[in-house]
């Protein structure tokens, strides 16, 4: 069935005379897999253009950025773009009522300017390899599922050690195929990574959430960092004597210009994706996951926004909660249409109904896949009920209010097994607690905390519920019961806290348990470890076993055919077209958006639109430069038809010869269900062009300066 949909697929994209591609595929094996049909769409350069470990290609050029973004290097001088809602944190960090750097944005007009950011790193990889046999050559089918685990985890444990034992590298391991194959990534981690620059949010997120997961956009959505290094251009902590990195590669800038069915190709660290899951799992998300997480964060999100219009200061602190809150909110709405559009969950029967009758037809997949099916059915009607309560517990306490964020920092304090121990986690949670309390304003987080524990009272069932808690509902969401919780509660207090930690022993071990705030998050976290989390982490390793023995069968089905390998935060090819589409009926997306309709949607009133008064004085006088098309307009963003999802943000977007023409920053809103099902005629990956990039940084910022360093292609 799989092999039939793809010539199905392939006849109708020819016959449309479209180029979408689904596929985020592996560098090493672009030679083997792709770089044919890459050639045949008009790419020029070949695969060890893009991935060499002989001499300086692509991927010395592409960065994962923090924890979850992707950069690219635009100069020899270290020079890194990403996008400005992945430099969001350290922007936001570094702003204040006084220096405003979000409503204001932040140009450092030399080096000596540039703002440090503790704890941000970003990595280069060095070389990726298939690691499979070294991996599983002591595993047996006969080991359950526990010894299996450990002896996985113990070759993995050596092998990292084997490949980095000398060097200055870190290694990663990652399963491929759910737990099919193995590669190891070997990474150069940099500490010293400095912002530069980043439009205010007006540019940098103009849109706001109206526009977000929506084409077509009109984002400036990019933040400048730069990546220093010690004198011997290796990592080195902070100091002053660093040197801007000399990297082995970084992308030229096209100012040619761009037009409809270019190639575009995207490189960067695509986060997860589910392409394999059966329909049962469909059917969870569609259903019952996204629906459930998306009503919580609306009542978040709601009483942030309210407050947030209130005073300058409190919209400072929680711009970046928001900011990434919203993100997976809006994502999700837009998931559960587009599954719900393509019918996924039937889609997914169908071809489960195909497999059984591939099963069916040979005695050896008998014995090895016939179960497969019924095991999805029975786990998965087990997993539902722990999946609702992990979503509820998730939502609601471990990422819910601040105060049960903090309480959880407290906890290894408690637990720590020495004196030593016990000293490091203090001077770990001293450091926490200046950013901590610079982002948190009480008032908030007690409106943020009655209304999320009257969700979870409500919609978790109580026999998942501690019987402290179930006494406690008639008074949860009270005023007085709020005001009890934080008034008597040291966590809302930094003094107190330090006071605290300045001669911690078992009395104020003692003092903690009894803090209304911790021992009420103690409570309901320990209860849910003890009956919940055992169980639902269980199912989950259950539904692994079976997972990974459906994704080997579909690889044997496809054995002839190239399958796409689920993404997993590792570096990532993806290709396609310019193009746009159209999203319903008599309604069609053009593929490019210009600086006038960011003039079009300028309204003051709403401020997703409220145009800086200087960029509407560039447009009025048309001083323009050189950053525009062939007809005269600076170009804003495009779409084009790359295979993206979370963790290709900041992803360097190339054409034939390998410049850069834009970043990657988001998706269609018709398209995000394109990590479970993909759709070609509606899955489009949303791009910043290069030319408006240059345009503000130039233009609008004054920042010209850091053109001279890069290498402009005109």
């Amino acid at each position: 069935m799989l092999r039939q949909l793809f010539i199905i697929f392939v006849l109708i994209s020819v016959s449309a005379g479209l180029f979408a591609k689904e596929g985020m595929w592996i560098p090493t094996l672009l030679q083997k897999y792709n770089i044919e049909e890459m050639s045949q769409m008009g790419f020029k350069l070949s695969a060890e253009d893009v991935y060499s470990v002989n001499h300086a290609s692509m991927k010395d050029a592409v960065v994962l950025f923090g924890g979850g973004c992707t950069g690219g290097v635009i100069s020899n001088d270290g020079l890194l773009i990403t996008n400005h809602h992945c430099g969001f944190g350290q922007i936001q960090q570094h702003s204040s009522v006084e220096h405003d750097y979000l409503t204001n944005g932040f140009w450092a007009m030399n080096r000596s300017e540039e703002l440090t950011n503790p704890g941000l790193t970003v990595q280069f990889l060095v070389k990726m390899e298939d690691v499979t046999n070294k991996i599983l050559r002591t595993v047996t089918d006969k080991m359950d599922q526990v010894t299996r685990l450990d002896t996985i985890q113990k070759n993995i444990d050596k092998i990292k050690k084997e490949y980095i034992t000398g060097t200055v590298y870190s290694a990663d391991i990652k399963p491929l195929f759910n737990g099919n194959q193995y590669f190891i990534y070997i990474y150069e981690v940099f500490k010293d990574i400095r912002l530069v620059g980043a439009p205010p949010v007006a540019i940098g997120k103009f849109g706001g959430d109206t526009d977000n997961w929506v084409w077509p956009r009109h984002t400036g959505d990019f933040s400048l960092f730069r990546i220093y290094a010690g004198k011997d251009n290796k990592p080195a902590a902070y100091s002053p004597e660093n040197v801007p990195y000399k990297p082995k590669k970084f992308f030229p800038i096209n100012l040619k210009g761009l037009k409809e069915g270019d190639f575009t190709m995207v490189l960067g660290y695509p986060g997860s994706t589910q392409r394999y899951a059966p329909s049962q799992a469909v059917d969870l998300i569609m259903n019952q996951s996204d629906p459930a997480k998306v009503a919580i964060r609306t009542v978040k999100l709601n009483i942030w926004d309210e407050r947030m219009k209130t005073n300058p200061k409190i919209r400072i602190q929680y711009a970046g909660k928001y900011v990434s809150a919203s993100n997976s909110w809006k994502k999700w709405q837009g998931e559960v249409k587009g599954l719900q559009r393509l019918d996924a969950v039937n889609v997914k029967k169908t071809s489960e109904v195909e497999f059984k009758q591939w099963v069916a037809a040979d005695p050896g997949r008998i014995q090895k896949y016939a179960t497969i099916l019924a095991d999805f059915e029975k786990l998965y009607k087990e997993y539902g009920p722990y999946q609702a309560v992990n979503d509820y517990y998730t939502e609601c306490i471990q990422r819910g209010s601040d105060i049960f964020t903090l309480a959880a920092r407290f906890e290894p304090l408690e637990t720590a097994k020495d004196d030593e121990q016990q000293q490091n986690e203090i001077k770990k949670l001293r450091a926490y607690l200046t950013g901590y309390f610079k982002d948190y304003d009480q008032k908030t987080d007690e409106m943020i905390w009655s209304a999320l524990m009257k969700i979870y009272v409500r919609n978790v069932d109580q026999k998942f519920m501690p019987e402290e808690l179930i006494k406690l509902i008639p008074d949860i969401g009270t005023d007085n019961f709020v005001a009890k919780t934080y008034n008597k509660s040291i966590l809302t207090d930094s003094l107190k806290i330090n006071k605290l930690l300045d001669n911690f022993n078992q009395k104020s071990i003692k003092r903690l348990q009894k803090d209304p705030a911790y021992s009420l998050f103690k409570m309901i976290r320990q209860h849910y470890r003890d009956k919940v989390d055992l169980i639902f982490k269980d199912l989950n390793s259950g539904i692994g076993v079976v997972q990974k023995k459906y994704t080997a069968a579909i690889m044997e089905m496809n054995e002839r055919t190239r399958i796409m390998a689920d993404a997993n935060l590792t570096l990532r090819v993806a290709y396609g077209k310019i193009e746009g589409y159209k999203p319903a009926d008599g309604v069609t997306f053009n593929s490019f958006t210009t600086l006038k309709g960011i003039i079009e949607k300028d309204n003051p009133d709403i401020p997703d639109y409220n145009v800086p008064e200087f960029l509407r004085k560039l447009y009025l006088t048309r001083d323009f430069g050189q950053y525009v098309n062939e007809s005269g307009e600076v170009p804003v963003a495009f779409c084009a038809s790359n295979h993206t999802t979370g963790g290709n943000s900041g992803s360097p977007v190339v054409n034939a010869q390998g410049e850069l023409i834009g970043l990657n920053f988001d998706r269609s809103w018709e398209g995000t269900m394109s990590d479970i099902i993909y759709d070609p005629d509606q899955c489009r990956n949303i791009a910043l062009d290069m030319r408006y990039a240059l345009f503000i940084i130039d233009k609008f910022a004054g920042a010209g300066y850091l053109l001279k360093e890069m290498e402009i292609v005109k």
